[in-house]
């Protein structure tokens, strides 16, 4: 692979990941049981 589409697809990829992420905050649940589990490490 050329280093420009190795790079793309880097991109790409992380693009696609940080949607997921972003996707999955819109859920308020998730948003409320992600903060008590981290408040609960302390």
């Amino acid at each position: 692979m050329k280093r420009a589409a190795r790079r793309s697809l880097a991109w790409a990829i992380a693009v696609l990941v940080l949607a997921a992420v972003f996707a999955a905050y819109l859920n308020p649940h998730l948003a409320v049981d992600l903060a008590g589990r981290v408040w609960a490490c302390f």
